[in-house]
């Protein structure tokens, strides 16, 4: 008896709540909801694909193409050699050697010593004194310091070797793997700083990428779009040394960081309020095959 008034009793429950709400139509409103969420927060192909006017199989000339060149402050190697390595030695800097292990051991590693250039771009080069090198490329130093010391008659066959020590460039906001990259060719692209830091992440705005950039005493900052292929002709697409990249964060990253922790409890509340009202809609289909 007392379980047939239990089962009244639910079925009472059921019936009540089913006429407040119609179920088909309230599954119905939820799944339009539930889509209309994910497709706001979905990126059209628009907003992420790259070079989306790039006309395929076209030849185009390459524009601005420019190496790094020498800055106050920037580190480099000069290293000479020659068919006489006793007088390439004379305008070579000592190497310093570090060791590996306990003392005595054989093993290490030699760091080469740099040249840096000071305020008015100029290096003390052994023998030839002074050099001013600021605004230069690697192969136009290693040119010039060739030709100084064959003009002297100090060497004949000099083969010079310019390598840069401490070019960076930084990657920051909406990348993989954002920092301090080290320059070593002659010239960096911002393509390839962006590859360096592991290409943009998925909420990394394509259009909102900056260069900031800092020379002569003065500072100006670039906004690229990586979608066209107007990237290419832009000033800021090779870079220089000490340029800082910023990828700007889409709105929904910019949201979730204000919403934080409370999302992951949003979507707890949302699963459990979905699986309590599946079982009462099985329960009343249930009741109604039984009527």
């Amino acid at each position: 008896m007392k379980t047939i008034i239990v089962a009244f009793n639910r079925n009472c429950l059921i019936r009540g709540f089913l006429k407040l709400i119609d179920v088909k139509k309230t599954l119905k409103l939820l799944v339009i909801a539930i889509c209309a969420v994910l497709l706001s927060s979905c990126k059209t192909q628009e907003k992420i694909l790259y070079f989306q006017d790039v006309q395929l199989n076209k030849n185009e000339p390459v524009v601005g193409s420019r190496d790094i060149r020498l800055q106050p402050k920037d580190q480099i190697s000069i290293i000479v050699n020659s068919k006489d390595p006793q007088l390439a030695a004379l305008f070579n800097l000592a190497t310093s050697s570090n060791q590996v292990g306990s003392a005595g051991t054989n093993g290490g590693q030699s760091k080469i010593s740099g040249y840096t250039l000071d305020d008015k771009g100029e290096i003390d080069f052994p023998v030839l004194g002074k050099i001013k090198i600021s605004g230069m490329t690697k192969s136009e130093v290693a040119e010039h310091v060739k030709t100084s010391l064959m003009e002297a008659n100090l060497i004949n066959d000099p083969v010079v070797t310019v390598e840069f020590m401490n070019l960076y460039v930084t990657v920051l906001g909406e990348v993989s793997g954002p920092g301090k990259y080290m320059i070593t060719k002659d010239q960096i692209t911002l393509l390839e700083a962006l590859s360096m830091a592991g290409d943009l992440s998925i909420y990394g705005v394509r259009d909102g990428i900056y260069v900031i950039r800092e020379e002569n005493g003065q500072r100006i900052t670039y906004k690229t779009d990586i979608r066209s292929k107007n990237l290419f002709a832009s000033p800021a697409y090779f870079l220089k040394q000490n340029d800082v990249i910023y990828v700007e964060p889409n709105k929904i990253k910019t949201k979730n960081s204000r919403i934080g922790s409370s999302t992951g409890l949003v979507f707890s509340c949302m699963g459990t309020f979905f699986t309590v009202f599946n079982l009462v809609y099985s329960i009343a289909r249930d009741n109604r095959s039984d009527d």
